[in-house]
């Protein structure tokens, strides 16, 4: 059952049980288009900015060296180089599996900047800033970033 107390000589309050806040997120038509062929290519996309050539895997809307707008989607490989990486040893809600799960930023062949991923496929302890891995793709995909299962090593 939920309480609510005030702190002695504090005007604060402390509401201790579970706030439900509903709330809903859209991908937008950018988005909409990259997890679509995520879902139905195992396609990964990114945006090239048409005014420096930077290639960015998510896409966004501005290149942030620039500030150009960008719109031109273009298919990034699957296969990338770990620029570092980290494992979670304990649990919470927010992550998408078990622990212990294994975060890296990969950096994609065809684009300029990380993506942050799960790892897997191995134990932690093979992997390796430098490694070279590639995705693994769900075979039930939902057109969700989670379509990628993780990035494993190449062998």
């Amino acid at each position: 059952m939920a309480t609510t107390r005030k702190l002695e000589d504090q005007d604060v309050y402390v509401y201790e049980g579970q706030i439900y806040i509903p709330n809903t997120y859209t991908a937008g038509a950018l988005g909409t288009r990259v997890l679509t062929s995520l879902r139905d290519k195992k396609k990964i996309m990114g945006i090239r900015c048409p005014s420096c050539n930077r290639v960015y895997v998510p896409p966004r809307l501005t290149c942030k060296d620039c500030f150009s707008q960008l719109d031109e989607l273009m298919e990034v490989s699957d296969k990338g180089t770990v620029l570092t990486y980290t494992v979670v040893s304990e649990g919470n809600t927010c992550q998408p599996v078990p622990s212990p799960v294994i975060y890296g930023i990969v950096q994609l062949d065809g684009a300029d900047n990380g993506f942050v991923h799960m790892l897997g496929g191995v134990e932690a302890e093979q992997f390796r800033i430098g490694m070279r891995v590639q995705a693994v793709f769900k075979e039930e995909r939902k057109g969700s970033i989670l379509d990628i299962r993780y990035f494993k090593p190449l062998s």
